[in-house]
């Protein structure tokens, strides 16, 4: 071939000439979405990491939040905890203790992120020019079983037909 090494290179050489017309003819789709407007959305805790930013090489906690609905649903919206002076440990401790997580020492954290996943809160997104802030303003309880599902509304899944 060309000289790369690829994955499957032994493997039968498949023809796509056939398609080349439909490729050429295929208009592309643009599938930029809007911003997701400033306001307050129910998320769940799709993902939660200790990292470091990039800029800084400072620690930091990465969050990314799924909103639940009903507009927006399935969208993604993300918080960045940066760790590198006291307020920021203050700040971090809070959002921590929003999600139902009390650590004794926050190099205990590691151990504790998958205790994160699937939290669901309420938040608040914020634009103030080029800077968009996620801020955690309460855990979502779901109700006690038998009054209409999450948070006390009939859910498509709740009902029994």
């Amino acid at each position: 071939m060309n000289g790369h090494d690829f994955p499957g290179d032994d493997a039968p050489e498949i023809d796509l000439s056939q398609f080349d017309d439909d490729f050429a003819d295929a208009p592309i789709e643009e599938r930029e979405f809007d911003e997701v407007p400033d306001g307050k959305y129910q998320v769940q805790v799709d993902k939660v990491e200790l990292t470091t930013a990039k800029s800084s090489g400072n620690p930091m906690l990465k969050w990314t939040l799924r909103i639940l609905g009903p507009h927006y649903a399935g969208r993604l919206l993300w918080r960045n905890n940066v760790i590198a002076s006291k307020e920021n440990v203050r700040w971090l401790k809070n959002d921590l203790h929003v999600c139902g997580l009390e650590l004794v020492r926050l190099s205990d954290l590691r151990d504790h992120l998958a205790e994160l996943l699937d939290v669901e809160l309420e938040v608040t997104k914020r634009t103030k020019g080029d800077n968009v802030n996620i801020y955690f303003n309460r855990r979502l309880v779901l109700q006690e079983q038998g009054t209409g599902g999450a948070y006390g509304r009939a859910m498509p899944d709740d009902i029994p037909f």
